[in-house]
């Protein structure tokens, strides 16, 4: 693997005597999105405070792109700390001031720009994140989910290389919650940030997550891909995975992706060889050409999730599989009974005003079958199903 972006090195740090940091080892990849996982209190927020240079370590080493940070003179520790920029929890935009006032103000308090070239890359900010329509008004007069976005255009104005993200879905609903984080994952593509994200949300966030880093009583425990957190036997990683296990999606109310393995596993194992399930896997996109927003796709999943939860009720298992993708196994099931639960579906989805792959819209529902027998592999199935993914009605039409 490349040599981190930075890196921790037996980082510790306390105040009034308690120890906060104790002996930490982190390390963050370029271009990747690092999540720090923990409870309250445990030093999440005091490790961000260390990247972003607010806070020196009592003992321990930082270091960026190889540098050491201590060996650093004044004027590089000030140019590092300008390539890194901070997206508040919540979101500390000022109503007195209008979208674009707010989007500029790191190019006025930390730039020698003119107004005018300020005014140009504060309005292809706008454009590139679709904060037109509200950019000469107060934050006040938009939603919270639109506030978020005018946040996010803040802290990427000064083209940053690492963006830091503090508790960003705190207080949010289900689909808002999942709309920043769609948002987050969305803008780190296009931008191309190393983006650093400090949450409790599990797991919500591991759809987004390269990379999972978890504090434990000031101790970093782990640190991995999810894959890899999964495979570790801990006392503590055991208590995460299992809260993880316990745990429904909050969007879709379906089983998380932690548990709906786990559940195939344990359920599909002992099934005859003769007795072969259905996989299907369902993925809400944007119709070819549409600017679609977040919240939109997070609403189409809770209405599809409902409607599986109907149709398939004890029969068979559904998962939110990834960020717009749900994935049920039906048991028993061959293809010809699996079409016939499709036909049944887009009926319900219908009558409940699902518009995904009906003529005229914005989104498109995209559905892919696998047969499956005992002993095969989930993931390799839920590949073989996106594989021959097609849109709902030219399935439903062939019934």
């Amino acid at each position: 693997m490349d040599e981190p972006l930075i890196e921790f090195k037996q980082v510790s740090k306390s105040f009034a005597g308690r120890k906060i940091l104790d002996r930490v080892d982190l390390s963050v990849y370029e271009g990747e999105i690092t999540t720090i996982i923990g409870k309250s209190g445990v030093g999440k927020s005091v490790t961000l405070k260390h990247i972003i240079g607010l806070l020196e370590p009592d003992a321990g080493e930082i270091y960026y792109a190889g540098r050491h940070f201590r060996s650093m003179s004044r004027k590089e520790r000030h140019l590092l700390k300008q390539q890194v920029s901070y997206m508040f929890q919540h979101n500390a935009l000022f109503d007195s001031m209008t979208v674009f006032d707010n989007i500029a103000l790191p190019l006025v308090e930390k730039t020698k720009l003119t107004k005018g070239k300020i005014a140009e890359r504060v309005g292809a900010m706008i454009e590139r994140l679709e904060l037109s329509e509200v950019a000469q008004i107060h934050p006040s007069q938009i939603s919270g989910g639109m506030q978020k976005r005018v946040a996010l255009a803040r802290a990427l104005i000064t083209e940053p290389q690492i963006v830091l993200f503090d508790e960003p879905t705190t207080g949010l609903d289900p689909i808002r919650k999942n709309m920043v984080l769609g948002m987050i994952a969305h803008y780190q593509k296009t931008f191309g940030f190393t983006a650093i994200v400090v949450s409790h949300d599990i797991p919500d966030l591991f759809f987004i997550s390269n990379r999972i880093a978890i504090i434990y009583d000031g101790r970093m425990i782990f640190q991995g891909s999810l894959a890899e957190l999964e495979q570790l036997d801990h006392q503590i990683i055991e208590e995460f995975i299992d809260s993880m296990r316990s745990l429904r999606d909050e969007l879709t109310g379906l089983e998380t992706r932690r548990s709906f393995e786990h559940q195939f596993e344990h359920a599909f194992g002992p099934i005859k060889a003769s007795e072969a399930f259905t996989v299907i896997l369902f993925t809400v996109e944007a119709s070819q050409g549409e600017n679609v927003p977040d919240s939109t796709f997070q609403q189409a999943l809770q209405t599809l999730a409902a409607s599986l939860d109907k149709q398939i009720g004890v029969w068979g298992i559904s998962s939110r599989y990834s960020e717009r993708q749900i994935l049920s196994v039906l048991p028993h099931t061959d293809q010809q009974r699996a079409e016939s639960f499709l036909f049944d579906l887009d009926r319900d989805l219908r009558e409940h005003g699902f518009e995904a792959g009906q003529p005229g819209s914005s989104l498109s529902l995209m559905v892919g079958l696998a047969q499956g027998l005992p002993g095969q592999d989930l993931s390799e199935l839920a590949a073989k199903a996106q594989a021959n993914q097609h849109p709902l009605p030219d399935l439903v039409s062939g019934i």
